[in-house]
């Protein structure tokens, strides 16, 4: 490991300090990107237009000719929070926007695998019988799925975010901002962003088709008063599409997805709801069994208290369940969907703790085992690949992570399927295209993974089980071949050294509200200090007092009881701890030099 600070472009700097923002804030902000004040405005005048999305027009026209026709509508989910929130923006925003006949189908991870399939296709013309599909957060890569949707008569829209492969779908319209030819600049919106975006273009061309009564204020309703128009339709009040922001926010952070202005603006908006008790009934629930305060809610709530809520339901059961409780209207049956979602959570917990036991003794084992070799060519290995029988396929990605995260490489962790393949899940590092990995052991060795997508730090695929070892010795070529060697070195980004005068309560709450996360790294800072007390609490925790020139600051280093020097490197983080009505900065140390 090893720490390196931030570099501050110094014209951003000076630039955002002339236009009024305190040099300390100034310092974080230009180390991360930014440029002018406008973009960490959270306006939503500031949003990006939908008419950049490619095709998005396209589909608002397509989407409008359906619900004018009465066409029934079927939205066709991925199994994941951004694929659950996605489709509860679909169905609320198409019903809002006067759609009659929707309805939805979520893949069962353990019975239909990822995406639109032909079986899936099959299964939604059992039981919806639907004259259109619109999928969210899938769909790029199901060449083959919409081929049998166009063979049944099943007219196709997608809406996605992966990275596509040579050959489009030959869907009637695609939205994804990563398909060639879309200049849309956010290319890290989710998909449920996407969905989002796709929703403001049909209210556009509705608007444009005179459906909307525009000399009523706008309603978060859909049940607004109607007049006959010269449509045929009646007109109702345009309704307020924003009221759907909670549910996009959620799902944008659960994705873990670049949060770049675009985003942090759509994340910023979907908070200042939560806070203000404008949510769903199902967020709200989700902010109940979770112990979470709504009101003070914040991106690290989305993505580590409610996020995991909603993914469990697709990791051990079924997704429909997570869908229901952000679709539902009725809070006491919301309460009740996330009570059920809790316990899902507390045992994909108790799964996860078992598998991550067992990848740690197998790592170590083999790390163990190359210490033993004395060969001159012998190298630390670069990725990590594992599979175990007893393995659940919903756990896997999670544990991938995990190991990821303590060994600094990219993991791949396997578990067995019903037809006696092996499906994997991925996690990556700075400086790896996981997808692009993948993508070059599917070239060099044809036929060894049957199938695989994903992003640049995460994706999935399925191998033979009899191939495990050739693909564990395929990927690793790949890595190395991809991989800068340095990249190697875990290398933790600070902000450098905090002033006295900037540890401030009122600084931690300006900091607390901007939206932190993935691409946008919440402020780390290291110093030196003089440790003046020191005591573990609850048996796991270090407690301590640390002075730094004239001033004691508390602080707390969690899950770790190793006693440390009388002086001590720390790289920590700021916070505000209440205490008998008192509130004063405390620092949460996350490593020590």
């Amino acid at each position: 490991m090893k720490l390196a600070r931030r570099p501050v472009d110094a014209q951003a700097h000076d630039a955002l300090v002339a236009a009024g923002i305190a040099p300390f804030f100034a310092r974080l902000y230009a180390s991360r990107g930014v440029t002018h004040p406008r973009e960490l405005e959270a306006d939503l005048s500031r949003l990006l237009p939908p008419s950049l999305l490619l095709h998005a027009d396209r589909a608002a026209v397509f989407l409008a000719d359906a619900i004018d026709a009465d066409r029934r509508l079927c939205i066709v989910a991925d199994y994941d929070c951004d694929g659950a929130t996605a489709c509860a923006v679909g169905l609320r925003g198409l019903r809002m926007l006067g759609a009659r006949q929707v309805d939805y189908l979520v893949p069962n991870r353990f019975e239909h695998g990822y995406g639109l399939t032909p079986e899936i296709v099959e299964l939604a013309q059992a039981s919806k019988r639907p004259d259109v599909i619109v999928t969210v957060d899938n769909g790029i890569a199901s060449v083959d799925g919409v081929a049998a949707a166009n063979r049944m008569g099943i007219d196709v829209v997608v809406t996605d975010h992966h990275l596509p492969a040579a050959r489009l779908p030959a869907a009637a319209c695609i939205v994804n901002p990563n398909q060639p030819g879309c200049a849309f600049p956010s290319k890290h919106i989710a998909g449920v962003g996407v969905m989002f975006y796709v929703l403001l273009m049909l209210r556009a061309e509705l608007r444009r088709r005179g459906r909307f009564d525009t000399a009523a204020p706008s309603t978060t309703q859909s049940t607004a008063p109607s007049t006959a128009s010269s449509t045929g339709r009646s007109t109702v009040v345009q309704p307020r599409l924003d009221r759907l922001l909670d549910l996009v926010a959620l799902g944008t952070v659960a994705d873990v997805v670049r949060l770049d202005a675009n985003n942090r603006l759509i994340v910023a908006q979907g908070l200042e709801r939560i806070r203000s008790g404008r949510m769903q009934p199902g967020v709200a629930a989700l902010f109940r069994i979770a112990g979470r305060e709504s009101r003070s809610a914040g991106a690290f709530d989305l993505g580590f208290a409610l996020g995991p809520r909603v993914n469990a339901a697709g990791r051990l059961a079924d997704m429909t369940l997570g869908i229901e409780c952000l679709v539902t209207d009725d809070p006491l049956r919301a309460n009740r969907i996330a009570e059920q979602l809790d316990g899902i959570n507390r045992e994909r917990r108790d799964i996860e703790a078992t598998m991550q036991e067992s990848a740690l003794r197998a790592v170590e084992a083999e790390q163990a085992r190359m210490a033993e070799r004395v060969a001159p060519d012998t190298r630390p290995r670069a990725s990590i690949v594992l599979f175990d029988e007893t393995w659940h396929q919903g756990v896997v990605g999670i544990v991938a992570s995990r190991l990821k995260d303590r060994f600094h490489r990219p993991t791949i962790a396997f578990a067995p399927n019903a037809d006696g393949s092996l499906r994997g899940s991925g996690r990556s590092i700075a400086g790896l295209h996981l997808r692009d990995a993948l993508d070059l052991v599917f070239k060099r060795e044809p036929g060894l993974i049957a199938k695989f997508g994903g992003h640049s730090m995460a994706a999935g695929l399925s191998i033979a089980q009899a191939d495990f070892a050739r693909f564990e010795a395929c990927f690793e070529k790949a890595v190395r071949t991809l991989l800068d060697p340095a990249s190697l070195t875990r290398t933790i980004q600070t902000d450098g050294s905090l002033d006295e005068d900037e540890a401030t309560v009122a600084n931690v709450v300006a900091l607390d509200a901007q939206v932190w996360g993935q691409g946008f790294a919440p402020p780390l800072f290291v110093d030196a200090f003089a440790v003046e007390s020191q005591r573990i609490v609850k048996e796991k925790h270090l407690k301590l007092t640390l002075r730094k020139g004239r001033r004691l600051f508390d602080a707390i280093w969690f899950n770790n009881v190793a006693v440390l020097p009388d002086r001590a490197h720390l790289v920590y983080r700021l916070a505000a701890n209440s205490y008998n009505g008192s509130t004063k900065v405390q620092f949460i140390v996350e490593q020590g030099e």
